[in-house]
Order: C-alpha cells, then sequence, then structure tokens
C-alpha cells in the first residue's frame, strides 16, 4: 500500500546548481495531496492506496455540495506509465443541500468514479522542469502534471463531484412542493388546496349577491306578515 506522508514529506525539485533548490509549490501536508516517490517511474509499477480525508471547501453547487470538513473516503490505483501517473478509483463523498421544491433539508451520499492521467513535466537539458511545461494546470488547459513525486488529487475529485450533482435536488422524486397560494408543503398534506375564482366570473358572482339578486318569493318571504295578508285580502275583493 503507498502512503500519503501528509503530516512528515516536504518535497522539494532539485536544481543542478549547487546551492540552489526549486520549491515544490503543491503543500505536501495538504491531505488530498498524494507522493509518488514509491511508486517510482518506472511503467508498468503499480500501487494502491485507500484512505480518509476532510473535504476542502467549494465542493458543489448553490442548492447541494460536500460540507466542508465532512469526510472523502479514497479508494485509488495508482500505475505509473510513460507518460506520467495515472490515477484512477472511486470517492465517497457526503451531501448537504435544499429540496428545489420544497426547501426542506437534504442530505445523501455518493460516490463517484476517478480516472485522470497527471503527465511528467518536460525536462530543459540540466534536469529542471520546462517553463512550457508548467506544474500547475492552466485554466484554458485541462492537462495535469506531477509536482516532483506530489500530484494533487483535488481538481478532479471536485470535478467528478460537482459533474454528478444535480442542478435542481429533490428531497424524493414525487415532491409535491410548496404551495404557491400559502407556502403550504403539500407533502405533509396531498389534499392541501384553496379555492380559487376565475376572475372572469368575478361580476356575475357579484350581481349574484346583490340586493336585487333574489327571487319573487324570497322578497316576499322577508315582508311582514300583516302585510301579505292585507295583500291577499285585496286580491280577494277585487
Amino acid at each position: 500500500m503507498l502512503t500519503c506522508h501528509a503530516a512528515t514529506l516536504e518535497s522539494t525539485l532539485t536544481d543542478p546548481t549547487p546551492g540552489k533548490a526549486a520549491v515544490s509549490t503543491l503543500n505536501p501536508r495538504s491531505p488530498l495531496v498524494v507522493d509518488t516517490h514509491e511508486l517510482g517511474r518506472r511503467a508498468g509499477s503499480m500501487r494502491e492506496l485507500s484512505y480518509t480525508v476532510p473535504a476542502p471547501e467549494g465542493i458543489g453547487i448553490s442548492a447541494i455540495g460536500v460540507p466542508t470538513g465532512s469526510d472523502i473516503e479514497l479508494d485509488l490505483r495508482l500505475e505509473s506509465v510513460v507518460e506520467g501517473v495515472l490515477v484512477t478509483g472511486t470517492a465517497v463523498v457526503n451531501l448537504l443541500g435544499e429540496c428545489s421544491r420544497c426547501l426542506d433539508p437534504i442530505a445523501d451520499q455518493i460516490d463517484v468514479d476517478l480516472q485522470e492521467l497527471y503527465r511528467y513535466p518536460e525536462l530543459d537539458a540540466y534536469g529542471r522542469p520546462s517553463k512550457e511545461a508548467p506544474t500547475e494546470p492552466d485554466e484554458d488547459d485541462d492537462t495535469l502534471y506531477l509536482d516532483g513525486d506530489l500530484l494533487d488529487l483535488e481538481p478532479i475529485v471536485r470535478d467528478a463531484v460537482v459533474l454528478d450533482l444535480p442542478i435542481a435536488p429533490l428531497c424524493q422524486e414525487d415532491c409535491a412542493g410548496l404551495c404557491p397560494e400559502c407556502g403550504f408543503n403539500r407533502n405533509e398534506d396531498q389534499s392541501h388546496s384553496h379555492e380559487v375564482l376565475d376572475p372572469r366570473w368575478a361580476a356575475l358572482g357579484a350581481l349574484g349577491t346583490g340586493p336585487d339578486s333574489g327571487s319573487s318569493e324570497d322578497e316576499d318571504a322577508e315582508r311582514p306578515q300583516d302585510l301579505r295578508f292585507d295583500d291577499q285580502e285585496d286580491r280577494e275583493e277585487s
């Protein structure tokens, strides 16, 4: 098994000029920085690495992501090839987020596949890294390079996780969301609803409830009893 030496390793790129040394741009104590010194550069060499590291900041999108400091479980295979070191394996991460429909909190766990070739930097006539092959990735170039014997797993873990995240995460596939009228969580009561009057019929509804909207029978029922008797007597006399 290949160990990380995260707490003790200090790596430098040796400059052939006496008394000078080029210091590595990667921090060997970073949890996601791996030392490949034990792997060597003979094509076909292979080592396996399994360990757990705390998650760095900013892995995720606005709606869901990996909590900073939560465990990332790595199961990797490092293989030396002619061009560099081929890294393959998986990463298991925890997720926290918010449902895009009902806004309830979401907790989940996913595992993502990792595969990346870290190329050896080109060397000049003095055995130093060529300026044409930087150890840090260019914004317009996806190629990753080894920094001496060190490689940084953070870019490939970050990319793999973000690409696997849903743009609109849901607490459940059939989430009913919030009521647009009052904001009630409809997952708690699927029958929740409001009586909505079509505005096109609002004028007719007003007519039906006006003072002149009652029938003649209703009007007659509302008249005083003695008046109704008087009207009946008048009709009989006539």
